[in-house]
Order: C-alpha cells, then sequence, then structure tokens
C-alpha cells in the first residue's frame, strides 16, 4: 500500500496548477479526477481505465453514480471512521445528486484539510471545514 503521506505530498505539489476541464497535467491545468488521474499515473504509472470525455453536469440527468462505480473498480474503499492522511474523499454536491467531486486529505483533527481541483480557484488546499465535510460519501486509498 501507498504511503499516506506520499499521496499527499503529490497532492500538494499541484497547487497553483489552473482548473481545466478534462485536463490532468501538473502546471498546466486539471479538473479533481485530473487530479486523483495524475497522482495514480505518479504511484502505479499507467491509469487503469480510459477516461471517457465528460461534460461538467455529467451523471446529473442520468443519476447513475459513475464516479462511486468508477472508484470502487480502482480504488480500496475504506470504513468512513476510519479517515486518514492522503485518503481519496468523494463528494456530493448537493443533496439528491449524485457524487462528483473529489479531494485528497492532507490532514487530520482541529485543522483538518484536503487538496483538490475547484471551479474558478485551481488546485487548492482548503479547510475540511463542517460543511464539505458533511457532504463526504465515500473514502478511499490508492492500492
Amino acid at each position: 500500500m501507498t504511503g499516506r503521506m506520499d499521496v499527499v505530498t503529490l497532492a500538494r505539489a499541484w497547487i497553483g496548477t489552473p482548473y481545466v476541464h478534462q485536463a490532468s497535467t501538473i502546471g498546466a491545468g486539471t479538473d479533481c479526477l485530473g487530479l486523483l488521474r495524475g497522482i495514480w499515473r505518479s504511484l502505479n504509472g499507467p491509469e487503469p481505465m480510459l477516461v471517457p470525455p465528460y461534460s461538467p453536469d455529467w451523471s446529473e440527468v442520468s443519476q447513475r453514480e459513475s464516479l462511486m462505480e468508477a472508484a470502487d473498480k480502482i480504488l480500496i474503499r475504506k470504513p468512513a471512521t476510519a479517515p486518514a492522511e492522503g485518503d481519496v474523499l468523494l463528494f456530493r454536491m448537493r443533496a439528491g445528486s449524485v457524487a462528483k467531486h473529489l479531494g485528497i486529505a492532507a490532514t487530520l483533527g482541529k485543522n483538518a484539510s484536503f487538496v483538490h481541483a475547484y471551479t474558478g480557484h485551481g488546485v487548492i488546499e482548503s479547510p475540511l471545514s463542517d460543511p464539505w465535510a458533511r457532504k463526504i460519501v465515500a473514502r478511499y486509498a490508492f492500492p
């Protein structure tokens, strides 16, 4: 299993990368899925599956949990009660909608934070405040 802090270090290296939908190149552009894909490549080499083109509102019309289904295939699902640095966090941005945002847990505890690519901000490290924490629907580890 990959060292948790290795994942955090890799994620933080992406901070400042601009937000570009469907991109996944450190320093040039990425979205939240691209951030995860880039970290995967650094840890494991080639990506395990082809990512088809997707729109910003992907899966919302069909209500299919495409991102969660893919994560369940390639990552290791963790119990919600066992948070750790380096966890891949899957978020449901609105109640009743599909899970469609990803981040990497960077720190735990009172000053919890996570690294994510966020529209209009690029890759940033944000506080994992209660509003964000309530949106987490799954935690994963890299294999």
